[in-house]
């Protein structure tokens, strides 16, 4: 997919509407893998295999939320790329949610949409709604209503 070129003036017009859908990634293990070592973030049910085949409720390893939250950036610039913005940055979260975990070994995109769109000195507070959504899962594996700065 070719991320969409849009002008960092006309997010606006965009309040209210789904801006696109990103590509497939495919979760592994060597990435939760990762994730746990740069983050300290060790849960025997994300990272042990053999054991989360056997003991866990999801019957094998799941990507940590975060790390499902940490792909948005990524995904995101897949989606669009926005001209006229010499900087953006993650501002905060307003809504976070993890309604179905996400099994290492499946593939997961992430659908973006704009919220609201707030002036700020130099550029635009964006409000994104963002879906990650699973191969043929029957609800999002995350959703968050995230904020990000983006100035011209």
């Amino acid at each position: 997919m070719t991320a969409k070129r849009m002008r960092l003036q006309d997010l606006p017009i965009l309040v209210g509407q789904e801006v696109g859908v990103s590509d497939w990634y495919l979760v592994t293990q060597q990435a939760v893998d990762a994730y746990a070592a740069a983050t300290d973030d060790h849960q025997w049910f994300c990272e042990d295999v053999e054991r989360a085949k056997k003991e866990s409720p999801f019957g094998g390893t799941v990507a940590p939320g975060y790390f499902i939250l940490a792909l948005a950036p990524g995904l995101l610039k897949k989606v669009w790329y926005l001209q006229g913005a010499r900087l953006g940055m993650n501002y905060g979260l307003n809504r976070l949610r993890f309604p179905a975990p996400l099994r290492v070994g499946k593939r997961v995109r992430l659908r973006v949409s704009v919220r609201r769109v707030t002036p700020v000195q130099d550029g635009q507070e964006v409000t994104l709604g963002l879906s990650f959504e699973v191969e043929n899962g029957q609800k999002p594996v995350c959703v968050a209503e995230v904020v990000y700065r983006y100035l011209g």
